[in-house]
């Protein structure tokens, strides 16, 4: 190879031929071609180009400032950064040329100028990328703008129906934490609308131009939960995405997170969501890396986090943080008198969606609805109000309308005597806990495998044995087991007892 070198003249001599080459090809495939030195000065130009300025064949260009030949070049700029502009609109006079620049480096790798090259002298000839790349880019905003849509507050204040005095004071209290920072705790049964309560805070907030992201810990299978939350690296877990995944706190940056059933959330990711929440930064699953999130958190549950605690069930330090502002929501049985303010309102919102006409609700109706006890809230008021509603044509929903989708307020006894009924919450909650002294009794007081009897989680046990007081130490790490369990036996019959009463 060196021989072949020596006879042809040597290496330098191939590199000045080969830099001979290129610039003929240059000047023979371009419309226009210049080259300027470190210092932004021309250092040459082919006629094509000269032609497109208008140069009059007298005055020299080369060894002039690169804007004083061409105004507003960007070469300059390419022979500062050492990166290359392969694709840019550049206008000469009163046309647009599609223009390429280019670095030059010597053999250290030092930017020693940069090549400018117009690749076509009329912009219609690029007409059908354009248009594609166009296309592209009014489907990209539109894809984002849907997605900013989902990602804003659905629900506001004035959505939360209800004018009961614990209705205002607690839309008072909910107004004030949303002008904090702080963590947010939304505590009350299922269906009593702590989702909108959220989205309303939200909305109300400083961050209501900022993202609200929503995730239900109850939801997400536990071995992809940490993934949903915090994100995963490349390849973190089999059936990853190449690219990774971008978890709920970094799409929540600079808005709300909304954590759904946070009660449900397994030990092992409250350590790192306490974290989270404490240090302001992630770290991803399968991934090194600390990733900085600026995230307002609004966390809600429907079990007793207390009892948990006491139970082992739920971290205490994590219910220190998320339990800075608790804004409890009562149940509807607490608040009847909201009852024809959410029926009305209830009512105007399905006839919207079904474009049928609005139906009354009659006054012996309202009566006959609050008599029942509603163990699903508001969200069970909306289901009996659209089944009554689709069953009768009548424009008025009357109690008749109601019997069929609502227990009986009393049974007959013995003699025609009329016995007192027992609140379906009183009788569930019998049932339950006959059925959990019933696993304990069948593993022997063995709380873990009472759990998977009941095809439970251990934590949602230890839950229902707090509630029901039917809590008596820790049977899985005791060494008397089988009298434990038959202590929480005794405090089960208890139980039982006062529900009969």
């Amino acid at each position: 190879m060196s021989g072949d070198l020596l006879e042809f003249g040597g290496e330098a001599a191939i590199r000045s031929q080969a830099q001979r080459t290129l610039v003929t090809l240059f000047d023979s495939l371009y419309e226009g071609a210049v080259v300027i030195d470190r210092a932004g000065r021309v250092v040459w130009m082919n006629d094509k180009y000269k032609a497109l300025i208008g140069w009059n064949g007298l005055e020299r260009l080369e060894g002039r400032p690169v804007e004083e030949v061409l105004p507003e070049s960007q070469m300059r700029r390419v022979v500062e950064s050492g990166k290359a502009d392969l694709l840019d609109i550049f206008r000469i006079g009163e046309r647009d040329m599609v223009v390429s620049r280019l670095p030059l480096f010597d053999d250290g790798g030092t930017v020693t100028g940069a090549l400018g090259v117009i690749l076509y002298d009329r912009i219609q000839a690029l007409r059908p990328i354009v248009t594609r790349f166009q296309t592209m880019q009014r489907d990209l905003n539109r894809a984002r703008k849907e997605l900013a849509e989902q990602r804003r507050a659905k629900y506001s204040f004035s959505q939360f129906v209800g004018a009961s005095r614990t209705v205002i004071e607690l839309k008072a209290r909910a107004r004030r934490a949303a002008a904090s920072e702080a963590t947010v705790l939304l505590l009350g049964e299922t269906g009593t609308g702590k989702e909108l309560l959220a989205h309303a805070i939200h909305a109300t907030s400083p961050r209501a131009a900022g993202p609200m992201v929503r995730v239900n810990a109850a939801a997400i299978p536990e071995a992809l939960l940490e993934a949903e939350l915090f994100g995963a690296a490349p390849g973190a877990y089999t059936g990853a995405a190449k690219g990774g995944r971008v978890g709920k706190f970094q799409l929540a940056d600079r808005g709300t997170l909304f954590l759904d059933e946070v009660g449900d959330m397994p030990l092992s990711l409250q350590v790192k969501l306490l974290r989270v929440l404490e240090e302001k930064e992630l770290e991803a699953l399968g991934s090194d890396r600390l990733v900085p999130v600026d995230v307002r958190v609004i966390a809600a549950t429907s079990r007793d986090l207390p009892a948990m605690v006491e139970a082992g069930a739920f971290r205490a330090d994590l219910f220190y943080r998320l339990n800075v502002l608790p804004l409890e929501i009562p149940p509807l049985r607490e608040r009847l008198e909201d009852l024809p303010l959410l029926c009305e309102s209830l009512l105007e919102r399905q006839s919207h969606e079904s474009g049928q006409p609005q139906k009354d609700i009659a006054a012996a109706a309202l009566v006959r609805l609050a008599g029942h006890d509603w163990p699903g809230n508001v969200r069970e008021l909306a289901n009996i109000l659209q089944q009554a509603t689709a069953m009768n044509e009548s424009p008025t929903l009357r109690v008749a309308h109601f019997e069929p989708l609502l227990p009986e307020q009393g049974d007959a006894g013995r003699g025609g005597a009329a016995q007192p009924f027992r609140p379906l919450r009183a009788r569930l909650a019998e049932a339950e806990a006959t059925i959990i002294a019933e696993a304990l009794a069948a593993s022997g007081g063995v709380k873990t495998r009472a759990a998977k009897l009941l095809g439970i989680s251990r934590a949602q046990l230890y839950e229902k044995l707090a509630a029901y007081h039917m809590l008596s130490g820790d049977p899985d790490s005791s060494a008397d087991v089988r009298k434990s369990g038959q202590h929480e036996k005794r405090n089960q019959n208890s139980l039982l007892r006062r529900f009969r009463a």
